[in-house]
């Protein structure tokens, strides 16, 4: 009952009962004057907390982090991040790497937006001996069609390496990530068409090496162009095919350097450099890469394909005839399959259905995943400017893994990849397998 009819229900029975005083006229106006003032403040009170309401913020804290924002939604702050642990072991000592325990990742991240045109994000990566600068970028959200973000971002090329960092179907990126450029300074266009089944995003970018950030500062005078188109035709549909998608990326730019500063060093599956040219090596002219790529996603089945080539002019100082146009090849197949009755996705499992609890029922989810990958050098480039006894040619993975999210905030990996490999070492011998145990433990928020 409304604290003004309680009031007024107490002055009724004041009147009707039984009182030496009830035939007093003035103490019945007094009563009467006191209701009145108290109905009167609580009219304030209420004029008040109306008042106050468009402008008082509210306060969120749950599995996606901690947010503050305004009444109206448009003013928003948000903390998020995470942190990866992880345990690397390779088995056979073959090749001789030393097992450890590392920190993969820690990021905390602030982003949020200030009215409706601008957005933002901060995020720092405290996990390595010097504290580095991720993402660090400003959206301007003209409209869902086209918008334009400027500063430190992803570069929209590869198709996993799009992918969250704590949503990765294996705990390290395959193969073709190794081409695709990694965080980009610049500027690029981007958004959705027919009701999101169309992405895109356009832009130009001081440039990267492949599979490597950019450098601070812009090491030569050139612009990189990349752009890329994904179709989703069937996503806003019930049928068997609104979880496919398809799409191509490509990038077409300048590299001009000394050194190896614009060139790559590919890695394996288990963070081990395989290929590097030599030293005097420099990238000389025009660079070119092109990527198709897909998913399909049904219910608990998950399947993405992805294939990159990157194609680099390249000079070899003070020799004659040394340049050369090489194109280097990488492509990969991974599957996944939830054990557990969620569904599978381009984002992971986002929550399982009965999360993990300490003496009850639920378990989290179960997801079996596996990939095989190949990267292959282009065979001109030894051994002028590559050393054929010390980098290999191809590289060939196979891999298989768990991946067991107890909550929505709480994952476990687990990984078995073999890596096999032509030449790279003496006499033409190829370079040892490599065999890798990881494991990982990853809270995100």
């Amino acid at each position: 009952m409304p604290v003004r009819n309680r009031l007024s229900l107490a002055l009724m029975l004041a009147i009707g009962a039984p009182c030496a005083h009830a035939d007093d006229a003035a103490e019945l106006a007094d009563l009467l004057q006191r209701v009145r003032i108290l109905e009167r403040k609580l009219e304030l009170q209420q004029e008040e907390a109306a008042a106050k309401a468009p402008t008082t913020p509210v306060v969120a804290f749950n599995d996606k982090g901690l947010s503050i924002k305004n009444a109206k939604g448009d003013f928003e702050l948000k903390l998020r991040g995470g942190l990866q642990f992880d345990h690397r072991a390779f088995l056979d000592d073959t090749p001789a790497i030393n097992d450890s325990f590392l920190f993969r990742r820690i990021r905390p991240s602030l982003e949020g937006s200030l009215g409706s045109l601008v957005g933002f994000r901060i995020t720092p990566e405290l996990a390595e001996d010097s504290t580095s600068l991720i993402d660090a970028y400003i959206d301007l959200k003209f409209d869902p069609r086209a918008s334009l973000r400027v500063g430190k971002i992803k570069g929209p090329v590869g198709l996993e390496r799009l992918a969250s960092w704590n949503a990765l179907a294996m705990i390290e990126r395959g193969f073709p990530t190794e081409l695709a450029p990694s965080r980009e300074l610049g500027a690029q266009v981007f958004g959705e068409l027919a009701k999101g089944e169309i992405t895109y995003a356009i832009g130009a970018f001081n440039g990267a090496p492949d599979g490597r950030n950019a450098n601070a500062n812009d090491v030569d005078n050139n612009t990189e162009f990349e752009g890329r188109v994904f179709f989703e035709p069937w996503k806003n549909d019930a049928n068997a095919l609104s979880g496919l998608g398809f799409g191509i990326a490509a990038t077409i730019g300048e590299k001009d350097g000394t050194g190896n500063a614009l060139l790559p060093r590919y890695r394996t599956p288990g963070q081990q450099v395989f290929f590097n040219y030599r030293t005097a090596v420099s990238a000389a002219g025009e660079h070119r890469r092109l990527s198709p790529q897909a998913y399909f996603y049904r219910n608990a089945l998950g399947l993405q394909a992805e294939y990159i080539s990157s194609e680099q002019a390249l000079l070899l100082p003070n020799a004659a005839n040394s340049r050369i146009d090489l194109k280097h090849e990488a492509w990969q197949v991974t599957g996944s399959y939830v054990l557990t009755g969620e569904d599978a996705g381009d984002k992971g499992i986002v929550k399982p259905n009965e999360p993990f609890e300490i003496g009850g029922t639920g378990w989290g989810a179960l997801e079996l995943v596996a990939r095989y990958g190949e990267l292959d050098v282009d065979d001109d480039a030894f051994p002028r400017y590559a050393d054929p006894a010390l980098v290999a040619s191809q590289a060939r993975a196979l891999g298989i893994g768990l991946n067991w999210l107890l909550t929505s905030n709480l994952k476990l990996q687990f990984n078995l990849t073999q890596t096999q490999f032509e030449g790279g070492a003496t006499l033409g011998a190829d370079r040892p397998d490599e065999n890798a145990f990881f494991s990982r433990v990853q809270v995100a928020f």
